[in-house]
């Protein structure tokens, strides 16, 4: 399975919790997994899938702060649950996914957002991630310069 049809089946799980109470979101991943009629979904994929789930959502309170706190003017309740789920995804693979450059994080999540998102969702998305990850960076390199020091 590719990163991209990864990246893609995450946002499909982590959009259903949205829908869930936090008890029955690890029963709906699983449910999800299972009836994966995707070719590729071999059982390393699956594994893959329900870790980077897990992980995103043992981050979900930090990242939501961060999303709210960038998205000015728009709380977390208010955003539309679509691109409510990119953000979370593509934040977590800025913030916490060393894997992942954070120019494709932010360009899968540009294109997740024209398919699942409304007209307005690519650049909204866009401009969020953006300053997100130029704040990443710019911490990156303080931490960087000194630990040199």
């Amino acid at each position: 399975m590719t990163r991209k049809r990864i990246r893609e089946n995450l946002y499909i799980m982590l959009f259903q919790i949205n829908f869930h109470d936090e008890t029955d979101v690890e029963n709906q991943a699983e449910l999800y997994l299972e009836r994966m009629e995707d070719a590729d979904a071999t059982q390393k994929a699956k594994e893959e899938l329900k870790n980077r789930f897990r992980q995103v959502l043992a981050h979900a309170s930090e990242i939501d702060e961060i999303i709210e706190e960038k998205s000015q003017g728009w709380t977390v309740s208010r955003l539309a649950k679509a691109d409510l789920t990119i953000l979370r995804l593509a934040v977590f693979e800025i913030l916490y996914d060393e894997e992942v450059p954070n120019g494709v994080a932010i360009n899968e999540a540009v294109e997740l957002a024209k398919k699942y998102g409304g007209d307005k969702s690519p650049g909204f998305v866009n401009g969020v991630l953006a300053t997100i990850a130029k704040e990443a960076k710019a911490k990156e390199e303080k931490d960087n310069e000194e630990e040199a020091e």
